[in-house]
């Protein structure tokens, strides 16, 4: 399978049985192979929105810990590409997290974004390409 890079709503799915995207989350789970890339940003928006679930917030760790979920991405060294993503896209408004995930499907070419979120429809990596994603309603662009 190629590279999947993983967005906030699959780890508050797969987190929250109660989510709309639960057993699509545990399901897709299961069958992509670890480690699922990310960055800091995803994993500090996945911490609060679960800070109110029962371990949340510690289950977001634990699948850093246990390398289920890996920071791979680096704002440091690219936040003058993630500056000109969030300035192209702020009408849409595009988050920090949704920039940074933008930039790590340009990076690696090969890289599917997994996500719940509709913008990653909208967003462009290298200004005119798809994005391929695993969403819940199916795949996208890939």
């Amino acid at each position: 399978m190629k590279p999947v890079v993983v967005d906030t709503g699959p780890l508050v799915a797969l987190l929250n049985a109660r989510d709309a995207h639960h057993a699509w989350a545990r399901d897709l789970m299961n069958e992509i192979e670890p480690p699922l890339a990310t960055c800091e940003a995803v994993l500090s928006e996945a911490c609060f929105l679960v800070r109110n679930l029962k371990g949340g917030r510690d289950a977001v760790l634990e699948l850093v810990a246990r390398e289920i979920v890996v920071v791979t991405f680096r704002l440091g060294d690219e936040v003058e590409a993630v500056r000109k993503l969030m300035a192209r896209y702020v009408t849409v408004p595009m988050s920090l997290a949704d920039a940074c995930l933008v930039r790590m499907s340009e990076l690696d070419d090969h890289a599917t974004v997994l996500t719940v979120d509709g913008d990653f429809e909208i967003y462009r990596k290298n200004k005119r390409h798809v994005i391929p994603t695993l969403t819940p309603g199916g795949k996208s662009g890939a």
